[in-house]
């Protein structure tokens, strides 16, 4: 069995591309790209103040070098509105020369966080800051721009921009606001015009066609009004060395590589998007490489401000266009690139009867764009709104970069606020007070808790429902203290878990400060409810549901127990000798730490069935009984693995009847027709898809799985053991890793912690492809009666995770994690 990480080479569209096939579709494209990046450069460098010819400058740049550098193959790059705001605000501070020097210093910074390989890094930032930053620089884009578009002149500010607007809108220039209005008009209609005619009219970008619309009006009509004018090449501004206070001007490289990094990134991630939705698999470039993209966007920020251009991103609006129009590799970007060029040298005549109020329109309306709906909706959605609109309000209110600061502090505090909050309330019904604390008890919610408490009469009969994974020391005393006084005035009390399942004893233990010991976790204790449980040992790492003690070897310690007779210990040999082919990780495996001494399985299972008779049996038999007459109907498959560690039923809070539920090593789904012999698995999902109606499917995969950790480790020639055969259903997974094709997954909020890792979260997602290729599967789905869902669990943090639908902003499939309250 091979399952190294496919090669480099392998990743490749196979064979080699023909330049001469490939260069009409490049070239068509790249025409369609040059039409749009033309006025839309011009526009941007009008906003900013800076020399016209820097548009020009920076488009073809951006086109060249960062079209033959970078990592997004299908990616257009040059100046955007995105930078717009910083740029104007450099050029008033420190004059057009610096700003250039300021662009070669961020150019230098991008290269050296792209060594560092940093790219995907720099994008794990909420999608709320990002999207109000970006927001928040389209209104003051357009608040500035609406001043040429009514014939006069934008003011430093956003806010002076604004208080300025009613006496600008007393006094309008009506040639200017004629030509604006026609401009706005054909931009927004263009790609509505009806018809066959329409059609054929709509080959031309809509952005050209409004600025030639509205020059061909203002020229045959004779209006007087500013317009283009580039002057002599031979005059261009070249940089000079920074002048300034030495802060400033760090801050000021700075916002320009953050800004200027995170929007091509972000570009380049939604350029991979549109290819995977619009063609398939064997008509896509590689999907981009986000380090390379950033030293291509770094080395194009240095050769722009060199020679005198405005800074450098990714631009979307034209990488679209440059989907859309057929591109097939980065030569579409060069040519354009190239187109700008000659136009910069001969089309001087034409664009110099361009009027500036046209030009204001285009990018005003580019602006009003970047406030998107769209994406408004989502961060509502996930009720990030707060961190959405404060970071546009600091964004017009301070400058990105105080925006941006802004945002990640309001993020912080809300993400705070969220771990801390925690409802308590009491309700009395028939002589019976409920207590219900529903998240997180900590010092903060004392005086609330308190407050309740002693809502409760003395003598009462009082029900304390904790809901909550955590409880400090504060609380806890809060509680115990209110136990002990209450038990003392004669009341009675129940402490129950999430649902009201009752917590074993009753009651908290003893305070940690008088206890043996005294290093117990008290939330622990108060959740877990495991005193007083005979036959199952006083060690504080016991629960209830865990009679067996495998966890833990203090009873096997103390009691002196020998090793079951029999066992092989570490030397790895079965009977005979025979070699055992082991998974990493698993307990007896080479590396692994020591297994303490157990007792014989027999006794083992008597105990445990002999705790279920006595403890849990009674509380089940009546639900058993019906489920027996009635028969099971499961809500869903639950698909995992083996590992003794995941216990499904304690994982999903599920009982009897709720889960149909199949493990295997490495929760594998192999595909129809690859079982070889062991149709287990495809039965079971027949089984539970078309005779139980099972309503969704769970494929859920765990940390540290033994069974992910073999496909990484495995070699050719390993032996051909039914453990190596079964898991060749998981080289998919690890195809699907290594391929630049796929998305990737990724926890949300983090970077997977290691390889293992993310083949354990890839390994979820390529599994729920092979459930869609069962017919049975596939048939339900295409009549909307079933749902797949991604699950993965984190042992050590007994954290669940459900895998999102879709994939987000960094084009990564994301498990998000399960709250308390969900």
């Amino acid at each position: 069995m091979t399952a190294t990480a496919p090669a480099p080479s392998a990743l490749r569209p196979p064979g080699r591309r023909d330049f001469r096939k490939d260069l009409p579709a490049d070239l068509s494209a790249s025409a369609a790209v040059f039409l749009i990046a033309l006025p839309l450069s011009l526009g941007i460098a009008l906003a900013t103040g800076a020399p016209l010819q820097a548009g020009l400058v920076a488009a073809a740049v951006g086109g060249i070098v960062a079209g033959r550098l970078g990592g997004a193959p299908l990616q257009v790059s040059g100046p955007a509105a995105g930078l717009t705001v910083v740029t104007a605000e450099l050029i008033q501070r420190y004059g057009w020369r610096t700003t250039c020097a300021i662009t070669v210093l961020a150019g230098c910074c991008q290269l050296g966080l792209a060594f560092l390989r940093t790219a995907r890094s720099a994008l794990m930032v909420s999608p709320a800051i990002v999207h109000g930053m970006l927001a928040g620089i389209g209104v003051t884009i357009a608040l500035a721009q609406l001043h040429i578009v009514l014939g006069g002149t934008p003011q430093s500010s956003a806010v002076a921009n604004v208080l300025g607007l009613p006496a600008q809108l007393a006094d309008p220039h009506p040639a200017a606001l004629a030509v604006s209005a026609l401009t706005l008009c054909v931009l927004l209609g263009w790609n509505r015009l009806p018809g066959r005619a329409g059609r054929a009219l709509r080959k031309v970008p809509a952005a050209l066609a409004a600025v030639a619309s509205a020059t061909a009006f203002a020229a045959l009509a004779g209006l007087t009004l500013p317009r283009v004018d580039l002057p002599s090449w031979s005059s261009h501004a070249l940089p000079e060395l920074p002048e300034g206070p030495v802060l400033g001007l760090i801050a000021a490289v700075l916002t320009i590589t953050l800004v200027g990094s995170v929007e091509s990134l972000l570009s380049c991630v939604a350029t991979d998007k549109l290819i995977a939705s619009e063609r398939g698999t064997e008509d896509r470039p590689p999907r981009a490489d986000l380090d390379r993209e950033l030293r291509g966007q770094g080395a194009a920020n240095i050769v722009s401000g060199l020679l005198g251009g405005l800074p450098i991103t990714g631009v979307a609006v034209r990488s679209v266009a440059n989907v859309k129009s057929g591109a097939v590799s980065r030569k579409s970007a060069m040519f354009h690139g190239l187109w700008v060029v000659l136009a910069a040298g001969l089309l001087v005549p034409v664009l110099d009867l361009i009027p500036l109020a046209a030009l204001a329109a285009l990018v005003m309306a580019v602006g009003v764009q970047m406030v998107s709906i769209t994406h408004l909706r989502t961060v509502f959605r996930h009720r990030e709104i707060l961190v959405y609109a404060t970071t546009i309000a600091a964004v017009v209110l301070g400058g990105v970069l105080e925006g941006v600061a802004v945002g990640i502090a309001v993020a912080v505090a809300l993400a705070l606020r969220r771990l801390a909050r925690t409802r308590i309330t009491v309700a009395e019904s028939g002589g019976v007070h409920r207590i219900t604390a529903r998240g997180q008890l900590t010092f903060l919610a004392v005086p609330r808790l308190s407050r309740v408490l002693n809502q409760v009469p003395h003598g009462g009969h009082a029900v304390v429902e904790l809901d909550g994974s955590f409880m400090d020391h504060a609380a806890y005393e809060t509680l115990q203290d209110w136990q002990e006084s209450h038990l003392a005035h004669g009341g009675s009390l129940e402490l129950t878990g999430r649902g009201g399942a009752a917590i074993s004893g009753g009651t908290l233990g003893p305070s940690p400060d008088t206890r043996s010991g005294g290093d117990e976790d008290p939330g622990v204790a108060a959740g877990g409810g495991h005193r007083g449980e005979a036959g199952r040992g006083g060690h504080q790492c016991c629960r209830p549901w865990t009679p067996w003690q495998n966890h833990c070897d203090h009873r096997a310690a103390q009691a002196g127990q020998p090793t079951p007779a029999g066992r092989t210990e570490q030397g790895g040999a079965g009977p005979a000798g025979a070699a055992v082919h082991r998974i990493p990780g698993a307990a007896g495996a080479p590396g692994a730490p020591a297994a303490a001494p157990r007792r014989s399985g027999a006794g083992q299972l008597a105990s445990g069935i002999s705790a279920f008779q006595r403890d849990t049996a009674p509380h089940v038999r009546e639900e058993l009984a019906r489920l027996a007459r009635e028969g099971q109907r499961p809500a869903q498959l639950f698909l995992t693995c083996a590992d003794s560690r995941l216990v499904t039923s304690m994982i999903t809070a599920s009982g009897p009847g709720d889960l149909f539920t199949v493990r295997n090593v490495g929760n594998l789904v192999p595909l129809p027709g690859e079982e070889s012999g062991d149709d287990s698995v495809a039965a079971a999902i027949e089984y539970a898809v078309d005779v139980l109606q099972v309503a969704s499917i769970t494929v859920c995969g765990h940390s540290g799985c033994g069974a992910m950790q073999a496909l990484l480790n495995s070699r050719p020639g390993d032996p051909a053991t039914p453990l190596t055969r079964w898991l060749r259903h998981g080289l998919p997974s690890l195809k699907r890793m290594g391929s630049r094709h796929h998305a990737w997954a990724r926890i949300s909020g983090r970077l997977p912690a290691d390889a293992v890792e993310q083949l354990c979260l890839t390994n979820v997602v390529q599994q729920l492809e092979h459930l869609r290729a069962h017919e049975s599967v596939a048939r339900r789905l295409a009549e909307g009666t079933l749902e797949l869902h991604g699950m993965y669990f984190h042992v050590g943090e007994a954290q669940a995770y459900l895998l999102s639908a879709g994939e987000d902003f960094f084009d990564c499939r994301v498990f998000d994690s399960v709250g308390q309250n969900a």
